[in-house]
C-alpha cells in the first residue's frame, strides 16, 4: 500500500527531489514514518509561456495507517493506493494441443510472454522476420525501393510499432499498463518511462527491448517462428479444430489472432471461413513536417532551448458536423518513412529515435472516415485504403515516391512543392501533387480547415513552407473481428481469440500490449498448462 500525492509543481531547473520533498510535506507526517518516497509521474505544463513548470506526483509508503491518513486529510490531491499486483490464476481444463499466437507485435509479444511465464509454452507465428533481418529488409526498401511484401514496416518482429516513435501513451486506464512499462524497463527500456507522463522508447531502443523479450519467451519454453504465415483455419460446429501454416495443417483448439492492422489477406481468409467481423471507422490524411526548432519556439517562446525542456510535441484536434480532423502519432525530431506492405502502393508513417534529435518534426494530420463514407461490408475499409494507396503510387510516379505539396500551395488550391526551410525527409523522394487528386473532397476540405484551426492554437503550424507528404492510411484497423465480451473468443468460432489493434481492440503500443495481456489472462483462467 502507498499514498499518491498529485499536482505538485516545481521550476524547470529544480531537481526531482524537490517534487518528492513537496509530496512528503503535503502529507504533514513525521519524517520517521516515511519508509519510501519516489517520483510517480512527471509532466510539463507549458500552457502559459511565462509560467512553464513541471507538474508531478509522488508515491509515498508510510509505516502508519495510510488509508486512515488519506480519509483524515480529505485532500483531492492525496489518494490511498492499495497494492495491485497483476495475477494469473490458472484454470483446470486440460489443453490437448498447443496454443498458437498469430502475430508478434505488442499484443502478440505480451500475450506470449504472459503465457510462457505461466508455463503454457505458446507457439508464435510471425509472417515477417526477426528484428535484425527485418531492419535489413526495411532499409533496403528505403534506399533502393525494393519492397519485401512479407517483411516491411508493417510485418515482422515488433509489428508496426518497431518503426515508430515508440510512444507508450494511452487513454485507457488499466492496471496492466504498469506491468507493461515494468517489463519494458526490465528488458532494457530507459527507466524514466515509468515516471514520464508521455513516455516513449524510440525505434532504436525498442528494437533491442523486443529482441530480449523474444529471447525470454523462448527461455521460458515458448517458441517464436518467423516467416510463418497463417494460411487458413478449420472450424467445425463453431469450434476451431486446426490451422494451416505455410501449407502445413496443425491441430489446435486455441489461436490468438494478434494480426496487426495491415494483415489484409488474413482478414479476407478469416471472413471466408465464417469468422464474424464488421467495418469500423478509422482516419486518413497526410504527414506534415515542420522544423523542430519552430515547434519548440511556438510551444515555449523565449524558453525554447532550455536544457530542462523536452523536445516540443503537440496534439491537436477539431470537429465539425460530426467529423474530426486531428494530429496523430506526432514524432518530434523524426522522419517520415516509406511504409508500404504491398506492391504498387504508397503508405507513409512517422518514426523517431530515442534522442528525437533530427531536424524535422512530423505528425499525421488525419480526417475521420466511417462506414457511411466507404461502405459497410467488413472489407470495404480495406478496399478504400487500398484505392488511396494505389492512387498515390500512380500519381507519385510509380516508383514508391510519395505525393506531396507545401501547406501554402495546398491552402490556395495549388499542387506545387515550393520548398523553403523544410526539406521532406521521406527517403524515396516526393512528387509534387495536391491531396485533392488523391482524397475525396470532404477529406481535403477538413484537412484545410484543420490546418487553419491548428495554426491558431500552435503558431506556425500552417506555415507556407511546411510540407505535406502522403498518404497516411494505416492509423488503425479498418475492421473489427467480433469477440464475446466475457470469453474474449470470436462470436462465431470458439477457440479463436481476436486480439490487439488489428482485431479492432487497441490503438497503439500500450493498448495493444494491454489487450494481449487481457487475452492471455482469459486463456490462463480457463486452461491448465498442457504438460
Amino acid at each position: 500500500m502507498s499514498v499518491l500525492v498529485t499536482n505538485l509543481k516545481a521550476g524547470l531547473s529544480a531537481p526531482e527531489e524537490v517534487l518528492i520533498e513537496k509530496g512528503i510535506r503535503r502529507l504533514g507526517v513525521e519524517r520517521a514514518t516515511v519508509q519510501e518516497a519516489q517520483l510517480y509521474k512527471k509532466s510539463l505544463d507549458a500552457r502559459k509561456r511565462g509560467q512553464v513548470c513541471f507538474v508531478g506526483s509522488v508515491l509515498v509508503k508510510l509505516s502508519i495507517d495510510e488509508e486512515t491518513l488519506c480519509r483524515r486529510l480529505a485532500d483531492k490531491d492525496v489518494q490511498y493506493r492499495p497494492d495491485t499486483e497483476l495475477r494469473f490464476p490458472h484454470g483446470t481444463q486440460r489443453l490437448k494441443t498447443p496454443i498458437y499466437i498469430a502475430g508478434f507485435g505488442p499484443a502478440g509479444i505480451f500475450c506470449a510472454y504472459a503465457l510462457a511465464q505461466e508455463g503454457y509454452r505458446p507457439i508464435v507465428l510471425e509472417r515477417g522476420y526477426d528484428v535484425e533481418r527485418r531492419v535489413e529488409a526495411v532499409e533496403r526498401f528505403w534506399k533502393h525501393g525494393k519492397l519485401n511484401t512479407e517483411c516491411n514496416v508493417q510485418f515482422g518482429e515488433g509489428g508496426a510499432g518497431t518503426f515508430s516513435d515508440g510512444k507508450l501513451t494511452t487513454r485507457i486506464s488499466d492496471e496492466r499498463c504498469g506491468y507493461v512499462l515494468e517489463r519494458f524497463v526490465e528488458f532494457g527500456a530507459p527507466p524514466q518511462i515509468v515516471a514520464k507522463a508521455k513516455p516513449h522508447i524510440g525505434t532504436d531502443k525498442l528494437r533491442g527491448v523486443i529482441k530480449r523479450m523474444r529471447q525470454a519467451i523462448i527461455k521460458m519454453g515458448g517458441e517464436v517462428r518467423f516467416g510463418q504465415r497463417l494460411d487458413s483455419v478449420r472450424i467445425e460446429n463453431g469450434k476451431l479444430k486446426s490451422i494451416t501454416v505455410n501449407g502445413e495443417e496443425v491441430e489446435t483448439g486455441v489461436l490468438v489472432a494478434a494480426l496487426g492492422h495491415s494483415a489484409r489477406d488474413t482478414f479476407q481468409m478469416l471472413l471466408e471461413q465464417g469468422v464474424a467481423m464488421e467495418a469500423k471507422s478509422f482516419s486518413i490524411g497526410m504527414r506534415i513536417e515542420h522544423l523542430q526548432s519552430e515547434i519548440d519556439k511556438s510551444l515555449y517562446g523565449e524558453l525554447a532551448g532550455h536544457p530542462a525542456l523536452p523536445v516540443g510535441e503537440y496534439q491537436l484536434s477539431y470537429r465539425e458536423n460530426g467529423r474530426g480532423v486531428y494530429t496523430f502519432c506526432m514524432c518530434p525530431g523524426g522522419l517520415v518513412v516509406p511504409s508500404s506492405s504491398s506492391e504498387g502502393t504508397v503508405v507513409t508513417n512517422g518514426m523517431s529515435e530515442y534522442r528525437r534529435d533530427r531536424k524535422n518534426a512530423n505528425a499525421a494530420v488525419a480526417v475521420s472516415v466511417t462506414p457511411q463514407d466507404f461502405g459497410t461490408h467488413p472489407m470495404d475499409g480495406v478496399r478504400f485504403q487500398s484505392s488511396l494507396e494505389t492512387s498515390a503510387f500512380r500519381l507519385g510516379g510509380g516508383d514508391y515516391r510519395a505525393v506531396g505539396t507545401t501547406v501554402g500551395e495546398f491552402l490556395k488550391g495549388g499542387a506545387g512543392l515550393s520548398l523553403g526551410r523544410v526539406e521532406p525527409s521521406y527517403a524515396l523522394g516526393v512528387t509534387a501533387c495536391s491531396p485533392d487528386k488523391v482524397f475525396p473532397p470532404f477529406v481535403t476540405e477538413m484537412l484545410r480547415k484543420g490546418l487553419l484551426k491548428f495554426d491558431r492554437k500552435l503558431h506556425g503550424f500552417a506555415a507556407p513552407d511546411s510540407v505535406l507528404t502522403g498518404v497516411e492510411t494505416r492509423t488503425s484497423s479498418p475492421l473489427r473481428i467480433l469477440r464475446d465480451g466475457e470469453s474474449m473468443e470470436s462470436i462465431s468460432a470458439s477457440g479463436i481469440y481476436p486480439c490487439g489493434e488489428g482485431a479492432g481492440y487497441a490503438g497503439g503500443i500500450m493498448s495493444a500490449a494491454v489487450d494481449g495481456l487481457r487475452v492471455a489472462q482469459k486463456i490462463i483462467s480457463v486452461y491448465a498448462p498442457k504438460d
